[in-house]
């Protein structure tokens, strides 16, 4: 019988220079911009022109986990890699073109429109077309003079990601289906980071509890990004329903599938996203997630949910990356005790019981894809910055052989390659 817990809680790595410094200078700004303008300015060069992604036609939904990427994973498969670097760079766009800069009559919004959005960012030859933009609301409400001097800075709504559908008629066929992409980013606003912090966690609404009397539950912060509205834009929740029942009735008659994909916040996003699709459309079509650098979303009962529904998840780590092992308590538990063990047993049960009705109890979710920094000379692994950062993510995928065999090429690549 063995118990292991780990103990993690979010800290973000911007906080400690938001703390420290003068929100009324000028230099604060720059500060705040710069920071949160970090994969902006250092975007990862895509390369969509010279990649000739892989025929899938006959056997999409192995790609898209019908069998859990069982065989893909160790060593990964090549069309499979293609296939997730795709997807991560639908993801890097939702920062590329997000406006950081707080003194901008823009901030929070999108450089682009969604027209040009996916050209801007290098995407122009996907074959996607953006339909709708997404915006999540903070369910946080800051005193009334903070946000009259901060007001940007404390801004409670904020372009979070989008919809595209794949339009373009070779790469319908060589996908083998429409494919519909969600993308979302990570976390870049206070009141996100405040979110973050709000692990505990709280009830699924309208579902009833398991045979351990302990319901489906999410982490707190999550949960009011994805349901929290304004009067503008309404919630994620409902922004996403009303897209993807329009999407699903209009294409309804040809092979289709949902993919979505995101970063940090926003593969936790992605999940939450996954899981309402599933319970609100019964004709939903297949659908996966692919997750960067995603923290832990909820606990064992939510996970069961999420099986239950046939959606696919996969989840991929960088095991120096330290927001893929928070928030809350990950408990390892062997249910399985011998006669000898008994009275450990029972102490284990105690305080496994104990620590789950502190509401803080979480699990991984998916198949899981690790990947670690310190095979990679080019990286700095002491970096926690960089061991999160998406593109750091793309390049471990881009150069990742197998689990004996971490490196693709004898001489690795540098990483703005």
């Amino acid at each position: 019988m063995k118990l292991g817990v780990r103990v993690g809680s979010i800290q973000p790595h911007a906080s400690p220079s938001i703390s420290q410094s003068n929100p009324t200078s000028p230099s604060f700004k720059s500060n705040i911009s710069s920071q949160f303008n970090l994969r902006s300015r250092n975007q990862l060069k895509l390369h969509s022109t010279k990649c000739n992604f892989p025929n899938l036609r006959n056997k999409w939904k192995q790609y898209q986990g019908i069998n859990h990427w069982e065989g893909l994973l160790d060593p990964l498969d090549d069309n499979l890699r293609w296939e997730i670097l795709r997807y991560g760079h639908f993801v890097d766009a939702t920062y590329s073109s997000f406006d950081f800069d707080p003194s901008s009559l823009t901030y929070a919004k999108s450089l682009y429109s969604k027209k040009s959005l996916l050209k801007k960012c290098g995407l122009g030859k996907y074959g996607y077309r953006i339909s709708k933009y997404l915006y999540v609301t903070c369910g946080i409400h800051m005193p009334t003079c903070i946000n009259k001097i901060f007001k940007k800075l404390f801004t409670r709504s904020s372009l979070i990601g989008y919809v595209a559908i794949c339009v373009n008629e070779k790469e319908i066929t060589r996908l083998g289906r429409r494919d519909i992409v969600v993308a979302f980013r990570g976390t870049v606003t206070c009141l996100e980071w405040l979110e973050n912090l709000r692990v505990f966690l709280t009830q699924l609404p309208g579902l009833v509890k398991g045979e351990d009397d302990v319901g489906p539950m999410v982490q707190k912060g999550f949960l009011s990004l994805y349901t929290s509205k304004t009067t503008p834009h309404g919630s994620l929740q409902e922004m996403i329903r009303k897209e993807i029942g329009r999407v699903i009735q209009r294409y309804t008659n040809e092979p289709l599938s949902l993919t979505l994909t995101g970063h940090s916040l926003g593969a936790a996003l992605a999940i939450l996203s996954a899981y309402d699709i599933t319970a609100t459309f019964n004709n939903a079509p297949m659908v996966t997630v692919i997750s960067f650098g995603g923290p832990r979303v909820g606990n064992e009962s939510f996970r069961n949910q999420l099986e239950q529904k046939g959606i696919k998840i996969l989840r991929i780590v960088n095991s120096d990356d330290v927001v893929t092992k928070v928030p809350g308590l990950f408990v390892n538990f062997d249910e399985v005790v011998s006669d000898e063990d008994v009275g450990v047993g029972i102490w284990s049960k105690w305080f496994y019981k104990y620590i789950q009705n502190m509401q803080l109890v979480y699990v991984d979710i998916g198949q899981e894809l690790r990947l670690s920094s310190r095979e990679f000379p080019c990286l700095n692994k002491t970096d926690v910055a960089m061991c999160h950062d998406l593109k750091t993510y793309l390049h471990l995928v881009k150069n990742f052989v197998s689990s004996s065999c971490a490196c693709k090429h004898t001489k690795i690549h540098s990483i703005q390659s």
